[in-house]
């Protein structure tokens, strides 16, 4: 995925109120950013840090910036949770992710039960619906997902469930927008319901692929795919 317009670099002050950022400018100004993370981001603040931002298309929105990425002992770790998304379903119209190819209709936001599910992909022979969520999150050498309780998480991982127990194919994502980690786990002790959800769900036959993605100011990239550590 490429950004579709220059970021404008600066540095983080504080972070507050979940969705707001203070970010001074290169030339010295102090503007206010959309933060799109709902989470803690607990291993993704750091006060002084370089960042990159988006500039608002709608003029009418009340902040005119989205925070975008943060450096981090040197790499840039993405924090935008918006971008997974579109970064999934391109890599499957392109047959990008291996698990993932061979689909001739791939649709984004589709109603399923009382759920929207990101992407079903469907061919002549089978219908997916995927989902996917953004891992920020690091601890020791793992990306760890989530990092605050997430009950609209566990509702989706349902809804997967319930689509498995009807035969069809249904794939859990998560993208780790960072490339200082090299495996994915689940940080139970933060919500131990979806760890113990998500667990049930592979038991039920629904997939988990982890994608590892390279984040630069020009474009978020898909690497690798991360080993799934079950503690």
């Amino acid at each position: 995925m490429r950004f579709d317009t220059p970021l404008i670099h600066g540095r983080l002050l504080k972070r507050y109120k979940r969705f707001l950022s203070d970010i001074q400018l290169d030339n010295g100004d102090v503007v206010i950013s959309h933060c799109t993370n709902s989470g803690s981001m607990k291993t993704c603040i750091e006060e002084g840090a370089e960042v990159y931002l988006s500039p608002a298309t709608d003029p009418k929105r009340k902040t005119k910036y989205t925070w975008e990425m943060i450096k981090l002992n040197g790499q840039w770790v993405g924090v935008n949770t918006m971008h997974p998304n579109k970064i999934v379903y391109d890599a499957i119209c392109n047959n990008e992710i291996r698990q993932l190819t061979g689909y001739t209709n791939v649709q984004r936001e589709v109603k399923t039960g009382d759920s929207r599910i990101d992407i079903m992909a469907q061919n002549d022979s089978e219908i997916c619906f995927i989902e996917v969520k953004n891992v920020s999150m690091k601890v020791g050498a793992r990306a760890l997902f989530p990092d605050a309780v997430t009950t609209r998480g566990k509702k989706h991982l349902d809804e997967l469930i319930k689509l498995r127990s009807e035969g069809i194919r249904a794939v859990m994502i998560y993208i780790v927008q960072r490339m200082d980690v090299d495996a994915f786990g689940l940080a139970s002790d933060i919500d131990p319901e979806y760890s113990l959800t998500l667990m049930d769900a592979m038991k039920q036959g629904v997939e988990v692929i982890s994608l590892q993605t390279k984040v630069s100011p020009e474009e978020i990239k898909i690497v690798k795919e991360l080993p799934f550590v079950k503690d």
